[in-house]
């Protein structure tokens, strides 16, 4: 049992006061992580990066330019409301058509033009932003998901979470929504955390609710065993995002789209560690292999090749 901070080194478990000092503090300059915090921004450095994302159609800063939704859009009924400097999803709306009384969502209901509008409203005011802060609305492409995770996700929107350090893929898992999460894939509200092998791209084994299962909580559906495709690109486009963020550590979130393939939802600059728990090793092991190896002339290439070294 991992109990004892003896226990937690020896297994190169690396902890919250761990991570925030010698990795964020010490790699993450502080005025660099606004712009990954603000997913507008983190759109234009995954567009420096050649990394794609799902298309933006617009953005409302100011209150005045709500009455002009509709134009904005230019016709697309289909969109997704988020908040720019949100988190852990809150302040997502899916808007899936339209039918004469309103807006039809995702989740089946119908939301009037007035309550669209004080939504949108109550993400300019910061309602779901960090540390409540003024806001901006972005109107972004609906993401129509692959069938990836269909046996182990019912519902919801199921991600890939991937660590990079020093531009080197480290860690990954996916990050898979339950009923009881309500759709969500945040594990601390009931999603399923999904090991992945960093090499082959290949699930190992799931954690629920900080223990270790083999099973869906739900179904009975094995959680090992799932090849991810595309599983190169994605470790490509994780890696090509650490350059134009300047941060060492990293959160690269993705997610499937049926016809475009991986797509860069947003970036993290202290991202969780229930990575560690949901692949059965320590991040500390690995970062510190990687602190040893990388130098500055180290190829896009021999990072990637390294990360999937690693053991």
């Amino acid at each position: 049992m991992l109990t004892t901070p003896w226990a937690l080194r020896r297994n190169g478990i690396l902890g919250i006061n761990g991570r925030n000092v010698n990795y964020v503090a010490d790699g993450n300059p502080t005025h660099l992580i606004p712009a990954v915090n603000d997913k507008i921004e983190t759109k234009e450095l995954a567009r420096k990066a050649g990394v794609p994302t799902p298309e933006l159609y617009g953005v409302i800063e100011i209150q005045a330019q709500v009455r002009h939704l509709d134009r904005i859009l230019e016709g697309r009924e289909s969109f997704v409301i988020k908040p720019a400097r949100g988190a852990q999803g809150d302040g997502i709306l899916v808007v899936d058509g339209r039918n004469r009384k309103g807006r039809k969502l995702a989740s089946g209901k119908v939301m009037s033009d007035r309550a669209l509008a004080h939504y949108i409203s109550n993400v300019l005011s910061g309602m779901y932003s960090l540390q409540g802060q003024q806001d901006r609305a972005m109107l972004e492409e609906v993401v129509r998901f692959a069938d990836v995770f269909d046996d182990v996700a019912e519902a919801g929107v199921p991600d890939l979470r991937i660590i990079v350090y020093r531009g080197v893929p480290t860690m990954a898992m996916a990050r898979v929504p339950t009923r009881e999460s309500d759709g969500k894939a945040n594990l601390h509200k009931g999603g399923i955390g999904l090991g992945i092998d960093i090499a082959t791209g290949v699930t190992i084994q799931g954690v629920y609710h900080n223990r270790i299962i083999h099973e869906h909580p739900e179904s009975g559906a094995p959680l090992s065993g799932i090849e991810l495709p595309e599983w190169d690109k994605i470790v490509e486009m994780s890696a090509r995002c650490s350059e134009p963020t300047g941060l060492d550590y990293l959160g690269v979130d993705i997610v499937f789209d049926q016809e475009r393939g991986p797509l860069l939802l947003e970036l993290n600059a202290r991202p969780g560690l229930s990575v560690q728990l949901s692949n059965g090793i320590g991040l500390e092991t690995r970062l510190s292999q990687i602190t040893d190896w990388v130098r500055p002339e180290h190829t896009l290439e021999e990072r990637i090749a390294f990360g999937k070294s690693l053991q």
